[in-house]
């Protein structure tokens, strides 16, 4: 059996990387295949050293871009790829462009198609991903919830055969990650900083940061988180953010230290030590529910509904109010919530499953 895993963003490459460890294990015989969705190849070379993963046998670095250009640009170079490889199974993880347009390629050419973190839903269409990760578990042949509640979702929407159960792969990159890190890790001489005396920061969505009312928002409660809190608030800041700060030319408020981007193991070293986190995404939510570090979204809704019933997130919005009454209630909670996620075999499960089909 020959198996392609397409990956477009870090996300996926984090959480698809317990998955090539398995593949490397037990001598698969598979291929990477990298979109470049997000990064530069050079950029993604050392983060897949860094993580200790080999590097993607093709990397198609597609670059950002309009949507339907991007998705039409992977889906084009990715059909002439799944042509000459001949796989026998594509497997795509998440919600990106690069998920989408790896599903509908192979599933055009009658591959086969896994989607690893099937059945999660926001339900709201205006998320791009949300379109993305419908379609790809309507047209995938195997697919991998990470818990009861996923497959449900997939069960009322009339999927009901080749689901299976299997944990998210979140879990195993950030128990097999955060080794890693131990090891080499600098982020805290870099910045002088106190373990458990910041709030970390990430926010990157279309819908938050391209959108100057939501934006302003989101920092105004920062405002209000500082001047009750007094802790300092770590900001690693994404590009697209940065570039929408400086078009909106809005004021960054006190409190508030901005830094570069920061490689995977430095930031979950972060997310690990923090007091708080605040952010948009998905992937963080997970991670600072398995790290048991309390989280606020700064959305107003979450395909990751688990954090919140276990009582490790509060979704606040963009209300600054909001912000700060989520921030203070989550700070005051004990961090006792059991990990809803599995129990970081995942990875193992998934390649099993398709070795089994």
């Amino acid at each position: 059996m020959k198996i392609s895993i397409i990956v477009g963003t870090r996300p996926e490459i984090i959480k698809m990387s317990p998955i090539i460890r398995i593949c490397e294990k037990k001598s698969l015989n598979y291929f990477i295949l990298h979109t470049g969705q997000h990064y530069s190849y050079e950029m993604d070379k050392i983060f897949f050293e860094e993580i200790k993963l080999p590097q993607p046998k093709y990397n198609l670095n597609v670059g950002s871009g309009n949507h339907g250009k991007q998705t039409g640009q992977i889906l084009t170079k990715v059909e002439e790829i799944l042509i000459t490889e001949k796989p026998d199974i594509v497997l795509v993880e998440g919600d990106t462009n690069s998920v989408l347009a790896g599903a509908l390629a192979a599933s055009k050419l009658h591959i086969k198609v896994g989607h690893v973190e099937a059945g999660l839903r926001s339900y709201d269409k205006a998320m791009p991903e949300e379109l993305n990760r419908v379609v790809t578990d309507h047209i995938s042949d195997l697919l991998f919830a990470p818990t009861k509640l996923e497959r449900k979702i997939l069960y009322n929407e009339g999927i009901k055969k080749g689901v299976y159960i299997t944990g998210n792969t979140i879990v195993d990159a950030v128990n097999e990650n955060l080794k890693i890190a131990k090891q080499k890790i600098d982020i805290f001489k870099n910045f002088d900083l106190k373990k458990k005396s910041y709030i970390l920061l990430t926010i990157h969505r279309q819908e938050n940061v391209d959108d100057l009312q939501k934006l302003k928002g989101i920092l105004d409660g920062l405002a209000l988180l500082y001047k009750n809190l007094d802790m300092p608030i770590i900001f690693p800041i994404h590009p697209r953010t940065k570039k929408k700060i400086e078009s909106f030319n809005v004021k960054i408020p006190n409190g508030v230290s901005i830094i570069d981007p920061v490689g995977f193991l430095n930031f979950i070293w972060l997310e690990k030590n923090a007091k708080l986190i605040l952010t948009d995404s998905g992937g963080v939510q997970e991670e600072a529910c398995i790290l048991k570090v309390p989280c606020v979204t700064l959305r107003e809704n979450t395909e990751r509904p688990q954090t919140i019933y276990v009582g490790a997130n509060m979704l606040a919005g963009t209300d600054p109010k909001k912000i700060l009454l989520a921030s203070k209630k989550m700070l005051e909670k004990k961090n006792i919530w059991s990990n809803p996620f599995g129990d970081g075999k995942a990875g193992k499960r998934i390649i099993d499953i398709v070795l089994n089909e």
